[in-house]
């Protein structure tokens, strides 16, 4: 491992600027894994977990679907309104959302160590740590450019819409922000989920502005124009390592 680059990308942005479209970009064109911090603050909440719990014993029975999961329509209109409400969400899910995220991005540096031995071994690995894995036997076997690039860079992703308010930035070695205007940004929400101006613009004042957060970038991706233009960006951005 002494002589991989290990580059792990911290996507962030704002909600609706496009950090979906580049995070499939990056999976699909350049075979890198993907860990979304999404995905991990939806299975902190599953049912029978202990945050789901603690929420239901704060907002009631009433907070749960007929079918025991989590209502997030209801959720959401509670601390999109209320900073103290969304604050105490936030203590719950993120330490959960880290330790997923640590051991996810430790597992996948472990288990490229032996990229050149048999990968009978690695599928015996990825049988023991799950779906991530299973994705990443199957790129190191396809030969995908993620992991047999000449430079011997090994990349991975980390989307995390709250990297900075979570103060999840140590865990990135670059930190990648997807920006577009605010005026674009409030009409993609809105035309995206079906908000009205002002559930949409309650939605984006929850995060730090995106001008902050570009100010904190190692790398910006405007996301103003077309896809075709952001995922231009995006290939120049790969190609600083000649992945």
């Amino acid at each position: 491992m002494s002589d991989r680059i290990i580059r792990l990308i911290g996507l962030t942005g704002g909600i609706a600027t496009g950090k979906t479209a580049i995070s499939n970009y990056l999976a699909d064109a350049c075979g890198f894994p993907i860990l979304d911090a999404d995905i991990y603050a939806r299975e902190a909440v599953n049912p029978g977990s202990p945050i789901l719990d603690s929420i239901v014993k704060r907002y009631g029975a009433g907070i749960l679907l007929p079918d025991g999961n989590l209502n997030r329509s209801e959720l959401g209109n509670i601390i999109f309104c209320n900073v103290a409400e969304r604050q105490w969400l936030e203590e719950q899910i993120h330490p959960y959302v880290r330790r997923r995220l640590v051991e996810e991005t430790q597992s996948f540096i472990a288990a490229l160590t032996p990229v050149s031995q048999n990968t009978q071994d690695l599928g015996t690995k990825t049988q023991e740590t799950g779906f991530f894995h299973q994705k990443l036997e199957r790129s190191i076997v396809e030969k995908n450019p993620g992991f047999c690039a000449p430079t011997d860079t090994l990349t991975l992703v980390l989307v995390v819409p709250l990297l900075f308010e979570a103060n999840m930035t140590d865990l990135c070695t670059e930190i990648w922000v997807v920006y577009c205007s605010p005026e674009v940004q409030l009409e993609r929400l809105m035309q995206r989920d079906g908000l009205s101006y002002d559930r949409s613009q309650a939605r984006i004042n929850t995060q730090l502005p995106l001008a902050q957060k570009c100010q904190q970038a190692d790398v910006v991706l405007d996301n103003s124009s077309t896809l075709d233009s952001l995922f231009l960006q995006v290939d120049v951005q790969v190609s600083r390592f000649d992945i």
